[in-house]
């Protein structure tokens, strides 16, 4: 286990900035996700901390140990990569006990680590099959008792479940989770899946242009986005964003819809200032029973099992709003619903 500090991290290729200063700690234990857009440098970033990509400027810190100019093998991390990384050659014992063995450790000592974590990771009966003869999640199995059973310092996951299909990465997601509550090694884990990030970290860590737009619990970041972009990327299915103009202590919708003035914005919104009203597609409920209504036409439902997702035309900007399962939708009818000013 060990602590992470990144101080002024920067990486340039030529011209252009892909990492821009970045400062972030990370504690003893914690398990912090990176995540946003494509080319954001969430990747990069793990690499630079990894030795994998040099870094341009700034420093990074293992357990206050300035590592930015140490080789990857000596800064006591293990990487799991996106796309298992595994020697095609080797069966998995091999694969597992490959980094053990450059270290020099005895026969006997690297026979029982990699019986103890086979056993962790239920691949006991896989050890003397080769790559080739595994599923994709019994690699990424495979992958992850490589990088274990070396006991690092630092766990760095890079989109380990992009290649896996949906059900798989929905129990392998909480297969690491399990992983993380019994080793607490700490991790930094790197996605572009936002369901990834919500479930598995302590911390968030939104990026966006090479750039940290916001840190914070899972919870604190999808009820207290700090700006649009946050609050548009974080939520699925994705916030509603209204536009509207604060007019007569209230704000009015384009759609000419009024919304009485929330408490949170009163003194700082001035007369005439266009703002947007974000709501989530959760915070509807259905008739006139809120302070606020909207009244839209549905355009399309899909039925979600315990929910039922609608779309609706408001003035024409659509919106989605939750609905119980039963309800019945009519395509084209109207419907009126409200929400809370808060």
């Amino acid at each position: 286990m060990a602590t992470l500090e990144l101080r002024q991290l920067a990486k340039n290729y030529g011209s252009v900035t892909a990492v821009n200063s970045i400062d972030l700690t990370i504690e003893n234990s914690e398990f912090v996700v990176l995540v946003g857009p494509s080319g954001c440098g969430k990747s990069t970033i793990l690499r630079m901390i990894a030795g994998l990509e040099k870094i341009s400027d700034g420093h990074v810190l293992i357990d206050d140990l300035e590592c930015s100019n140490l080789p990857p093998r000596k800064r006591d991390v293990a990487m799991v990569f996106q796309d298992y990384a595994l020697y095609p050659h080797m069966n998995v014992k091999a694969n597992i006990s490959f980094g053990l063995k450059m270290r020099g450790v005895d026969k006997q000592a690297r026979e029982k680590k990699i019986a103890e974590i086979a056993e962790k990771l239920e691949i006991t009966e896989l050890l003397l099959r080769t790559p080739s003869e595994l599923s994709g999640g019994q690699r990424q199995r495979v992958a992850m008792g490589r990088a274990i059973v070396r006991e690092p310092k630092l766990f760095l996951f890079d989109e380990p479940l992009s290649n896996l299909d949906a059900k798989l990465r929905n129990s392998m997601r909480a297969y690491i989770k399990r992983l993380h509550q019994q080793f607490r090694t700490t991790s930094v884990y790197v996605t572009h899946d936002q369901v990834e990030a919500m479930t598995l970290a302590d911390r968030i860590v939104i990026l966006n242009k090479g750039e940290i737009v916001q840190i914070g619990t899972p919870l604190e970041i999808y009820e207290n986005p700090n700006c649009r972009f946050v609050a548009e990327f974080i939520g699925s299915p994705p916030i509603n964003v209204l536009s509207s103009d604060v007019q007569n202590n209230g704000i009015v919708l384009a759609s000419g819809d009024r919304i009485a003035f929330p408490s949170k914005l009163q003194g700082v919104a001035a007369e005439g200032r266009a703002v947007d009203v974000a709501i989530r597609p959760n915070k509807f409920s259905l008739g006139a029973d809120g302070q606020n209504t909207l009244t839209g036409i549905i355009e399309l439902a899909e039925q979600l099992g315990e929910d039922q997702l609608l779309h609706l035309n408001v003035h024409g900007k659509t919106i989605t709003v939750f609905v119980p399962s039963h309800y019945l939708a009519e395509i084209g009818a109207e419907l009126l619903c409200s929400f809370s000013s808060e």
